[in-house]
């Protein structure tokens, strides 16, 4: 028989974790350590891929390494909806993070060895996989440990975030030197062990902390259920194979197209999952009206990750090629940037936890903290213009405008990922809890699908107008938004 969770009253009553429940220490520190990993790795791998075979690099383009970044991150986050799948409907969400941090662990270690560009696809596939499972599973665990109007649920995930960002702040620094200054295979044995120690902490904590419910699919697959999905897969493997085969006959089937193809898949993967969702018999109509309501919300998180995740292409370069990196004698490496993403979100998630606390319910809506991010975001992207419009593109400037960027567009995260991780929970109909996280992740997918499409068209020479337009597009939605406040907020029937 299935065991049940904790209830409402002793969810209320469970404070020992800085007034937080006390499996939200379990998930922080394997969340934290699993962020290690992957950060660490994405810190080097643009970098990795394109330096020369000389200097221990594969060798590749500029423009196609922050293309592979781009399909890479989207990949990582598409995935989710099958990790999502496989919680509701297979494993329950505490067993299927287990498997994902698995996989990712082997697919650093994939990266360590010396293999050359093998080892890198077959590295992307196991965390792709790994990822997918691990990520929308720990956040909806998350919500889990709180009632549905527990007003200690947003600075819970302000926390959780926060435990994020540290592991994502000290990769860059340790694997960022070891890649670039020793060997790159050293620095991704790093993450490696990184996510060995995440799957210690979750193994010890998870027995004793976390809900005997996370144990169990909460939708089982039935019988008659596996025969249509395997129908289903079957039959997405052999158009997919088929399309790659008819690519091949055309003479298209290279990696830019290939690259094209997969992103053409992960913007079309959250439309049809809405449409799923909505039109689905399992949903009540107070369920349906909140996933119309999210969809707006959707969409401006997709906009914001878009300008967010460039920071490991985009700006990655800038700071590569465009940033003098000399302090004292000593030369900074580039992959030191990556953390400046997690560091100013440390530095803010104090505040802001003590302002969601502090105003209790009267903070704004959802939709008005995600109106404002966005216009913040396309700010960050505002002010890059600047050194490039003052010097030049040919010219190498201050590392203050990198530390800028990022301290402006690490203000419209904290508006939108810990509270779009919470209204997510939310918002979710009971039947797809761990699919709707998914949904949250499918906005960095299709934002990076689109990413990998549009970083191939930035070039010094073109800075100031894709700065520019990235930007005035972020504001515009943002501006948007907030004129749908209204209607979003009645649409989320009582949630706010």
């Amino acid at each position: 028989m299935q065991q049940q969770g904790q209830s409402d009253q002793e969810k209320r009553a469970d404070t020992s974790f800085f007034g937080q429940p006390r499996g939200l220490s379990t998930l922080f520190f394997t969340e934290m350590w699993e962020r290690f990993s992957y950060y660490g790795m994405r810190a080097i791998l643009l970098y990795y891929m394109y330096w020369s075979v000389a200097k221990g690099g594969l060798g590749f383009e500029p423009g196609l390494a922050a293309s592979i970044m781009s399909i890479y991150g989207s990949l990582v986050y598409l995935s989710s909806v099958v990790g999502g799948f496989i919680s509701d409907r297979i494993l329950g969400s505490r067993r299927t993070v287990f498997y994902g941090g698995i996989l990712i662990m082997f697919g650093h270690i994939a990266l360590s060895m010396p293999l050359g560009s093998i080892a890198l696809f077959v590295s992307i596939v196991l965390i792709t996989l790994g990822t997918g499972l691990l990520k929308p599973n720990i956040s909806e665990m998350v919500g889990d440990l709180y009632t549905e109007y527990d007003n200690r649920r947003d600075s819970g995930f302000t926390i959780f975030v926060f435990g994020i960002n540290f592991g994502s702040f000290i990769s860059p620094i340790l694997v960022g030197y070891l890649g670039q200054h020793v060997n790159f295979h050293l620095g991704f044995s790093l993450a490696a062990i990184g996510m060995f120690f995440g799957l210690l902490q979750y193994i010890r904590g998870g027995k004793k902390h976390l809900p005997s419910s996370s144990l169990y699919a909460s939708d089982p697959l039935e019988p008659e259920d596996v025969k249509k999905l395997s129908v289903k897969v079957g039959l997405g493997v052999v158009v997919f194979a088929l399309i790659l085969l008819l690519m091949n006959v055309m003479g298209a089937l290279n990696i830019g197209n290939f690259i094209t193809l997969l992103s053409v898949i992960a913007v079309a993967t959250p439309i049809i999952y809405f449409i799923i969702i909505i039109t689905s018999k399992k949903i009540t109509s107070t369920e349906r009206s909140r996933v119309i309501a999210y969809i707006p919300l959707f969409i401006a998180a997709a906009i914001f990750w878009a300008i967010e995740e460039q920071g490991s292409s985009v700006l990655a370069l800038f700071a590569a090629n465009q940033t003098n990196n000399s302090l004292f004698g000593f030369q900074i490496p580039a992959s030191w940037y990556q953390s400046l993403n997690p560091f100013f979100i440390m530095l803010y998630t104090p505040f802001f936890a003590w302002l969601w606390i502090k105003l209790g319910k009267k903070q704004p809506s959802s939709p008005s903290k995600f109106s404002l991010g966005l216009m913040i975001a396309g700010l960050s992207y505002l002010f890059m213009v600047i050194p490039v419009a003052l010097f030049g593109s040919s010219a190498k400037v201050s590392p203050f405008w990198l530390i800028g960027s990022w301290a402006i567009v690490e203000v419209a995260e904290l508006l939108i990922s810990p509270i779009g991780l919470s209204v997510t929970t939310k918002l979710a109909p009971k039947s797809f809890e761990s699919q709707m996280m998914s949904m949250w992740f499918l906005a960095d997918s299709a934002a990076q699908a689109v990413n990998s499409q549009i970083v191939k068209y930035y070039t010094p020479d073109n800075e100031v107008r894709y700065f520019t337009m990235v930007a005035i597009a972020a504001v515009i939605v943002g501006i948007l938004l907030a004129f749908l406040i209204k209607p979003i907020k009645k649409l989320m029937e009582g949630v706010n």
